[in-house]
């Protein structure tokens, strides 16, 4: 943080050396604009112009190419036209150069006030927090998940609106088996950055394996909801097909499992959902075939609580590089 504002401060320089350079060029400015009113000729120039105007205006009359009539409407004009050239307003004294001085460095501090408000409202200083906890926590080798929880858990203190906050405390807890907790992360989370189909998808999965794999009414109304924004959410489908195969609906099981496997992006995951397919397909031959370990594992509750305490540290370094 020491170093970010560090480099703000001289970032701001800059536009604060331009805020003050009028200063440095006012006393020659002020000079010039002197110089130029007192040696101001532009009266005697418009008189002089009148004169030759209107000399030939009577060298034209005299000539007998204009009448009477029409020499006085042109004299009149040239009058009018000089009167409008040479009228004096009264021109305000040149104030002195030193004048308005206190102003420039006022509006470059309310300048910097601003920024530094702008940045505070918008800027990423949390997440730059967040980011300096999650570096001191992986390089504290003696760190466990009760050390990595309370440390973000301060951060949740500190800046309650920061969603990157309860993403990072939301698998924390869910793989120490902190289950209640993580789901008021996520929670959280979904209030901050609004109902996003993976989001909900990640409730609902978590709140299936706690009612035991049962699709209770909470968990299918999430199930519902992601599937309207996303019909093609790979964690949503694969809950749905471990649901279908523990149903004994192998063939269900085996069309979520297929369009889950359309989409994700995860080897491993990608070839537990394969090792399930196998396993329906092998079921809809022979009932005594279990479903594969590796498929639910990445789902299953009490695979979470048996994860070693080092994990944290993985789950908060991918967290934060994501």
């Amino acid at each position: 943080m020491t170093l970010l504002w560090i480099a703000m401060a001289l970032l701001m320089l800059p536009a604060i050396a331009c805020l003050l350079a009028p200063l440095r060029s006012a006393r020659t400015l002020y000079a010039e604009l002197h110089a130029f009113e007192a040696n101001d000729t532009a009266a005697e120039q418009n008189l002089a112009i009148f004169k030759r105007r209107l000399a030939s205006l009577n060298a034209a009359f005299e000539r007998g190419e204009i009448d009477a009539e029409q020499r006085a409407e042109g004299q009149l004009e040239l009058e009018r036209s000089l009167l409008e050239d040479t009228t004096t307003h009264a021109v305000r004294p040149l104030k002195s150069p030193r004048a308005g001085r206190l102003a420039v460095p006022l509006i470059a501090l309310g300048v910097t006030a601003i920024s530094l408000f702008w940045y505070m409202e918008e800027g990423a200083e949390g997440d730059l927090a967040l980011y300096s906890v999650q570096q001191a926590l992986l390089d504290d080798a003696t760190a466990t998940a009760v050390t990595y929880i309370a440390r973000i858990e301060e951060q949740a203190m500190l800046q309650p609106d920061n969603p990157n906050v309860w993403a990072m405390l939301f698998p924390l807890y869910r793989d120490t088996g902190h289950e209640a907790q993580a789901i008021n992360a996520l929670e959280r989370l979904i209030a901050l950055e609004g109902r996003l189909p993976e989001l909900l998808a990640q409730l609902a999965q978590i709140r299936f394996f706690m009612a035991g794999r049962e699709l209770t009414r909470d968990v299918q109304d999430l199930v519902d909801e992601t599937l309207v924004q996303d019909p093609r959410q790979p964690t949503v489908l694969g809950l749905l097909g471990i649901h279908a195969f523990d149903a004994g609906d192998y063939e269900a099981a085996i069309d979520h499992w297929r369009r889950a496997l359309a989409t994700i992006n995860d080897p491993p995951m990608a070839e537990s959902l394969r090792e399930g397919i196998r396993a329906a397909q092998e079921r809809l031959k022979s009932p005594e075939t279990e479903l594969p370990d590796g498929l639910a594992a990445p789902l299953n509750e009490e695979n979470r609580e048996n994860r070693s305490e080092d994990n944290a540290a993985e789950v908060v370094s991918d967290r934060v590089s994501e």
